[in-house]
């Protein structure tokens, strides 16, 4: 069936059915937008995807609502907004669309509907509260999207459209940055996974360029790792290995007496040709060249040990 329209409700917006248009207008970029509560346009009919709006969850006859009870929930038990249901019915298309590779995608569907999308469907219907994301409340997706409506007095007949499409723009960006790292992250993977096969027992692994690399690390099992080495532009870097990626903590940290030097202050305290910088909080040291990083690295892993 080709698609011509997709429909969703006409007014003030939020994060879901914005999102949820990112997904759809990617995929069917020749339909046509229609924001509307008319009943002509939120009900079914061929060519039409309708979401957020018409009081029913059909897939089979594309039609994606949420609100309606009873409402549409995961196998867990909590509850999906119509991002959620487009994206459990379309993410694959999706993620197809802008090139993830087949052997990547069922992992980064996962992924991106477990750490994006389920907290956008639990705030809109509720489930949770925005204070539980502390001191960054104010700052979630959801919050950010929905601040760029139209002033509360901006009666005019288009200002919630414009608005939209503002708002619609920001959101894409969110969304391709978001898969597209998390892409990255599984290619990554696979690079790490090769190096610490080639680095054996070594507590320094070197990376042939920078890139993500907890996560591959981790997964391997190699507990033994205490930091990471790669070139970087016209230098290298010596890096610690965060112990999860919910603390800045480090495996092991650079020592003390290189935090914040630079240059000839920093050659001087490590005794290494070319060392170039440490960062004051202790987590990368730069040099001018493998052989100096090299170096600070074995030593990083002396004070370590």
């Amino acid at each position: 069936m080709t698609i011509t329209h997709l429909v969703t409700h006409s007014g003030g917006f939020h994060a879901d059915e914005l999102l949820s248009t990112v997904i759809l207008t990617l995929l069917y970029p020749q339909a046509v937008l229609v924001r509307s509560r008319e009943e002509d346009w939120i009900t079914p009919a061929p060519g039409r995807i309708v979401y957020d709006v018409g009081r029913v969850y059909d897939p089979d006859a594309h039609i994606f609502d949420h609100h309606q009870r009873p409402n549409p929930l995961r196998a867990s038990g909590e509850p999906f907004s119509s991002f959620g249901l487009i994206w459990k019915h379309f993410g694959m298309d999706y993620l197809r669309a802008t090139g993830v590779a087949e052997a990547d995608s069922a992992a980064v569907h996962s992924r991106f509907d477990l750490d994006f999308v389920l907290p956008v469907d639990l705030l809109d219907n509720g489930a949770i509260e925005p204070s539980v994301a502390g001191p960054l409340s104010g700052l979630s997706l959801p919050l950010l999207l929905e601040a760029m409506k139209p002033s509360f007095d901006d009666r005019g007949a288009e200002a919630d459209d414009r608005a939209f499409d503002a708002a619609l723009g920001v959101a894409r960006s969110l969304v391709e940055a978001v898969v597209r790292g998390m892409a990255d992250k599984r290619r990554a993977e696979a690079m790490v996974s090769e190096a610490i096969r080639a680095t054996g027992d070594n507590r320094v692994l070197e990376l042939p360029m920078g890139m993500p690399f907890r996560r591959g690390i981790e997964r391997a099992g190699a507990d033994h790792i205490l930091f990471v080495v790669h070139p970087r532009d016209k230098d290298w870097a010596l890096t610690t290995i965060r112990k999860s990626g919910d603390t800045f903590q480090s495996r092991a940290d650079l020592p003390e007496a290189w935090a914040g030097l630079t240059d000839r202050a920093l050659e001087q305290v490590s005794g290494v040709a070319g060392a170039k910088f440490c960062h004051n909080a202790r987590f990368i040291a730069v040099a001018s060249s493998r052989e100096a990083i090299l170096r600070l690295a074995e030593m990083a892993v002396a004070a370590a040990e």
